[in-house]
C-alpha cells in the first residue's frame, strides 16, 4: 500500500541519529520524511538501507517518498534540534547590563532590583527576541524558569516552539508563589498542540525552605508534574548550606522528597557540588533526576563546571544549557557543547575527555532525556564554510569548527521555523525596536527595591 505524500522531505543531507545502545551514528545522503510533525522515515539513498528505531518508524521504503514541501540538504548535517535545559527568556532584556562582577553583587545592586520594574510588555518582547535567538541557533526545545510564564508560552505557542516551562517562586512569596507555580502547570500543560510542557520552579533551597520544598514534592507526585529547579549553583552556596544547616543544598533537595520515587527533577547548574556527599544521594534517586549546565556563565563568574565526568559516571543525564543572556550574554547551544568539551579537558587535564562524540551526545540525547521530551531532526547545518571545511571528522566538525551562525533551517514538528537562516515566526526588527524604546524605564535602580536577596 503506498504511503500518503510526507508534508516535509529532507535530502541530500548527513543525518546524526543514533544506535540501539545510544552511539552517535551519521547517515550519508539521507533522505528525511516528516509527515504529522514526526518523522516517517529516515533512509540512505547512497545505500538505500532505511534506519528505523528512535528516528522514523521503518515503514516506508527507502524509495523516496512523495513529499508536500522538500528541502535539499546538500553540503548540510542533519541534527535533532537542540535543546536549551536552562535558560530565562526575558532576561534577553537584560542581555549585558551588568558585567564583571561577583555573583552577589550581580543579583543583589543589578538584577533583582532591574527586576523589580520588568512589566508584561517587557517579559513578552524579551521571549519574542530569545525565541528568535533560539531559532536562528538551531533551538527546537527550552527549559525556561522565570516569572510571568503565561506571557512566555503565548509567545512559545506563536514562535512554534517547543518548551518546559515553570513558573518561578520563593518563600518570601508566601503560599501564594507555589500555588501561582501549580495553578500554571496546571493550565498551561499539553498547550500549544502538545508543544509546551509544565514543570513546578521553587527558585533554589536558599530561597525556598524545606517546608516549601516538601510541598513542592507532595504536588509534583500528585499531579504528576516535573521540578526545575536550581540548586549548588556554586561552591560557595554549598559551603554555607553546610555551615547553616548542616547539609548540602542537593541533601535539602533529598530530605524534602524531591529524589523520592514519582518525582522528575532537573537541577539547573550543579557546580557546587560536593561529590563525596552529593553523588551517592542522585545515585539513590528513585526518580528521573538530570543536570543542566551552562558553562559560558561559570567562566565570567569564576566558579567551578558541572562535574560532568562523574555525574556521566554516576548514569545522571547532563543536558546543555545557557541559563539567561542576563549572565551569558547568549543562548548559543552550540558554543555551549563547545565549552562543554574544552572545560572538561581543562578541569581534569585529559585531553582524551570530553571527545567530540561524547559533547554530542550530551547535545542531544543526553539533553533530551535530560527535559524528558523527546527528539526529532530539527536543525540543518551548512558545512561549506572555510572554516568547517575540509571535514575529516563529522563530529568534531560540528563541535569544534561549526557556529550558530552555520544554521541553515530550523523545523519544529515538521514547521519550517526557518528558511535559509531567515527566521519566518518573529519579527525581530520591531521587537528590538519596541524594546530599546523600553529600557530606559526597565533599567532604573533608583527605586532601592529587590525582588529577593542573595546570600548564596
Amino acid at each position: 500500500m503506498t504511503p500518503p505524500p510526507a508534508d516535509l522531505l529532507i535530502t541530500g543531507c548527513t543525518a546524526l541519529t543514533h544506535g540501539p545502545r545510544g552511539e552517535i551514528v551519521f547517515v550519508d545522503d539521507a533522505v528525511i520524511a516528516v509527515r504529522d510533525g514526526r518523522i516517517a522515515s529516515l533512509s540512505s539513498e547512497a545505500t538505500g538501507s532505511e534506519t528505523g528505531g528512535e528516528t522514523g518508524s521503518g515503514s516506508e521504503t527507502a524509495a523516496r517518498p512523495v513529499a508536500v514541501e522538500h528541502i535539499d540538504g546538500r553540503g548540510c548535517a542533519a541534527l535533532p534540534g537542540l535543546i536549551n535545559c536552562h535558560t530565562h527568556t526575558p532576561m534577553v532584556a537584560l542581555r549585558g547590563l551588568a558585567e564583571d562582577l561577583p555573583a552577589h553583587a550581580w543579583f543583589n545592586d543589578w538584577i533583582w532590583p532591574v527586576e523589580s520594574n520588568l512589566t508584561a510588555r517587557v517579559i513578552e518582547l524579551g521571549a519574542r527576541l530569545a525565541c528568535a535567538e533560539m531559532i536562528r541557533g538551531g533551538v527546537t526545545t527550552f527549559a525556561d524558569h522565570y516569572f510571568a510564564m503565561d506571557t512566555v508560552a503565548d509567545v512559545t505557542a506563536e514562535c512554534g516552539l517547543r518548551a518546559l516551562l515553570g513558573q518561578a517562586y520563593f518563600t518570601s512569596q508566601g503560599p501564594e508563589g507555589r500555588a501561582a507555580s501549580l495553578d500554571f502547570a496546571l493550565r498551561r500543560r499539553g498547550t500549544a498542540g502538545g508543544r509546551v510542557t509544565t514543570c513546578l520552579a521553587p527558585h533554589a533551597p536558599y530561597t525556598v525552605d524545606d517546608a516549601d520544598l516538601a510541598a513542592t514534592a507532595d504536588l509534583a507526585r500528585q499531579h504528576g508534574l516535573p521540578v526545575h529547579i536550581h540548586a549548588a549553583e556554586n561552591r560557595e552556596q554549598t559551603d554555607n548550606s553546610l555551615a547553616r544547616h548542616g547539609h548540602t543544598p542537593v541533601e535539602a533537595l533529598a530530605r524534602a522528597g524531591l529524589l523520592d520515587e514519582g518525582v522528575d527533577l532537573l537541577i539547573a547548574h550543579a557546580t557546587g557540588l560536593d561529590t563525596a556527599r552529593d553523588l551517592p544521594v542522585l545515585r539513590r534517586a528513585r526518580g528521573r533526576v538530570a543536570v543542566a549546565s551552562a558553562p559560558r556563565g561559570y567562566l565570567k563568574f569564576g566558579w567551578d563546571t558541572t562535574p560532568v565526568r562523574a555525574l556521566r559516571e554516576a548514569e545522571i543525564p547532563v543536558g546543555l544549557a545557557t541559563d539567561g543572556a542576563a549572565s551569558n550574554n547568549t543562548l548559543d547551544v552550540w558554543e555551549s557543547m563547545t565549552l562543554t568539551a574544552l572545560t572538561q579537558k581543562h578541569t581534569e587535564r585529559d585531553p582524551t575527555w570530553l571527545t567530540a562524540r561524547q559533547a554530542l551526545d550530551h547535545a542531544t540525547l543526553q539533553s533530551a532525556c535530560a527535559v524528558g521530551l523527546g527528539r526529532e531532526v530539527g536543525t540543518l547545518v551548512d558545512l561549506s564554510g572555510p572554516h568547517t571545511q575540509p571535514v575529516h571528522d563529522l563530529a568534531a566538525t560540528l563541535v569544534h569548527s561549526a557556529r550558530s551562525f552555520d544554521v541553515r533551517d530550523t523545523i519544529v514538528d515538521g514547521r519550517v521555523l526557518m528558511r535559509d537562516r531567515e527566521p519566518l515566526t518573529v519579527d525581530v526588527p520591531g521587537v528590538v525596536r519596541e524594546l530599546n524604546a523600553l529600557l530606559p524605564a526597565l533599567v532604573d535602580r533608583s527605586h532601592g527595591k529587590r525582588i529577593q536577596e542573595y546570600e548564596g
